[in-house]
Parts: structure tokens; C-alpha cells; sequence
């Protein structure tokens, strides 16, 4: 039952309006401005009418209500089993589906995606497939603005579902307006990015079970890998390197509340355990300017104290810490 089925204002005040009659109203007493209410009002069963007398009589709520809650329950026990049916109507559908060629050219046991366009579709089926765990190697330059809308909305909706999406930027991102932009907002969407200062292919891995890499050197051609030993290969790859690359406050860049220089130079200089007055003593910064840089540096790094944060730094830039 809907909102709009329930006695507006106009019918609760008729019904009361009737109970204070002693519960009962002649047809004939019915107003016109109040037809409308009289008819909300026999529709849910809280006035019955009387054909022996022609009045209505007012009904106890209570079993009304009693009544609404259970047709309730019983269309909510049809919709669950309709819910649970789905899946078995829709199976030719999606056995379709699966045995469907792609369109992508079959070349030594990969398929390859030609054009920008194909690309895309393929990368979109693979969000849908594989919707737990996403791993972006992307050394250059970003998506194109026309794209970046649907970047973000896809990534949304992959994280909002239970994915994680990891993605690595080269250097020259962080000195990039637009991509530090695009960054802090997809970061603010539930992804992780983080910058490594070493060369890498460009790669896309999809719940370690599917591999998009460049099949041409202007990337315009994509060889979609599925072959289970070469997908867990590229995956260790991309774990290594995660672990070799830095965490970037993308929010405080965006802001402009940090330049790169300052805020890499005071993570450097903590990760080699130094104290935040030796820190603002070296930079020739103020405690309090310095102490800021840590505030963010520990929401980047999700570390309660500052032993933790050194601590997960100095990991960060040796490999020995979690992801």
C-alpha cells in the first residue's frame, strides 16, 4: 500500500468528525466537499455502509490495520518469490550471453578490442562480470573530458556494490591540474591512488580473471587476456608495484592546501623518523605548518598515531607494508 492510499488530512478529520457523531453518518447528511473524504475512507474499510438504513458506520482502525499489514506481508512473500525466480527465467538469456562471441578479434588465445569505443564496451562487461576487485595501471595521460563523467559514474557504482578499485598514476600526475582533480574525486567515490615513481605498462585487471593490456602503441588496441596463469602473473606484477608506489593526499592537492614538494618532503623526512620539530627545523617551516601536513598525511594513511604513521610510511616506500 502506498502513501497515497492512507486518509489524507481532510478524511482523518471527517472520521473523527463522525466518531464524535457517535460513529455513524446518513448518506443523505454527506456533504459535497466531503464525498471525496467518504470515499478514501470506505475504500480502506474504515467506514462500512449500512444499505438497510443508508448510513455508514465508522470501523476500529486497529482491524484495519490488522488487515492492510497482513495483505502487505502476503504481496511481500509474492514479490520475494517472484525475486527469487528471476534468475532461473532470465537463464537462456544470460546462457546467450556466455557463449556469445565477443566482438574482439580471437589472436593466440586472447581477443582483441579495436577502437576506443570497443575498448570502453569491453571495460564496462568487465565491471558488470567481475564486479570484487579492480586493479588500473595508468602511466599516462588521463580519459578524455568527454569520458571522465563516465569514468567516475561507473567507478561509483562499482565501489557502492562491494568492488575495490586500486589505481596507479606516474609522477607527472600530481603536477597535472586535471588529473589531481579527477583524482580527488574518484578517490572521494571509495578508490585508492597512489603515484610510482617508476616506469609501467598500462594494465587493467579484473578480479585477477581478466587482463586488458596495450595490444598497439597508441593504445587503440586492447588484447583481453583471460588465461588464468597470465592473469595472476600481471596481478603479482601490480601488487609489487603497489606496494613500491606513495600515497597522495588528492583531496589537500585539489584544495590547494599542499603543494606536492612540501607535503612529499614532509613524508620523506617522517619516514625516516624524524620529529615534527626536526622536521619544521630542516624545512625552516613552522611546527604548526608542519603538524598540518601530518593531519593529512595520517588521513591518507588511515594511521591513528604518528609512530603508526612512520611506520606505514617507511613500508609504503620499501614494500613492506600492506596495501
Amino acid at each position: 500500500m502506498s502513501d497515497t492510499e492512507l486518509p489524507d488530512a481532510a478524511a482523518r478529520e471527517l472520521y473523527r468528525a463522525i466518531l464524535a457523531e457517535g460513529g455513524r453518518i446518513r448518506i443523505s447528511d454527506i456533504r459535497p466537499e466531503d464525498e471525496t473524504s467518504v470515499k478514501q475512507l470506505a475504500a480502506l474499510g474504515l467506514l462500512v455502509l449500512r444499505t438497510a438504513d443508508s448510513t455508514f458506520s465508522a470501523v476500529n482502525p486497529r482491524a484495519v490495520g490488522e488487515r492492510i499489514g497482513a495483505d502487505l506481508r502476503e504481496e511481500s512473500a509474492r514479490l520475494l518469490a517472484r525475486a527469487a525466480a528471476v534468475p532461473d527465467l532470465l537463464e537462456d538469456l544470460t546462457h546467450a550471453y556466455d557463449v556469445a562471441p565477443r566482438r574482439a578479434e580471437a589472436v593466440g588465445g586472447t581477443r582483441r578490442a579495436v577502437g576506443f569505443d570497443q575498448i570502453r564496451h569491453v571495460i564496462a562487461q568487465c565491471l558488470r562480470d567481475y564486479p570484487h576487485d579492480a586493479l588500473v595501471a595508468q602511466p599516462g595521460r588521463i580519459h578524455p573530458p568527454a569520458h571522465r563523467a563516465d569514468s567516475l559514474a561507473q567507478t561509483r557504482r562499482y565501489v557502492e556494490y562491494g568492488g575495490s578499485v586500486r589505481t596507479l598514476y606516474g609522477p607527472q600526475a600530481r603536477m597535472d591540474s586535471e588529473h589531481v582533480e579527477f583524482a580527488a574525486e574518484i578517490t572521494k567515490a571509495g578508490s585508492r591512488i597512489r603515484i610510482l615513481n617508476a616506469p609501467f605498462n598500462r594494465i587493467m585487471i579484473f578480479d585477477r580473471a581478466v587482463a586488458l593490456i596495450p595490444a598497439a602503441p597508441d593504445n587503440q588496441v586492447a588484447a583481453v587476456v583471460e588465461d588464468p596463469a597470465v592473469v595472476a602473473h600481471l596481478a603479482d606484477i601490480f601488487d609489487q608495484q603497489w606496494q613500491q608506489a606513495e600515497a597522495v593526499d588528492w583531496a589537500a592537492l585539489a584544495d590547494g592546501a599542499v603543494t606536492p614538494a612540501a607535503h612529499e618532503q614532509v613524508g620523506r623526512l617522517l619516514a625516516r623518523g624524524l620529529t615534527q620539530r626536526a622536521i619544521a627545523s630542516r624545512m625552516a617551516l613552522s611546527e604548526r605548518t608542519v603538524a598540518g601536513h601530518i593531519a593529512r598525511l595520517r588521513e591518507v594513511y588511515d594511521a591513528e598515531t604518528l609512530f603508526q604513521l612512520g611506520w606505514q610510511m617507511r613500508g609504503a616506500r620499501t614494500g613492506e607494508s600492506g596495501g
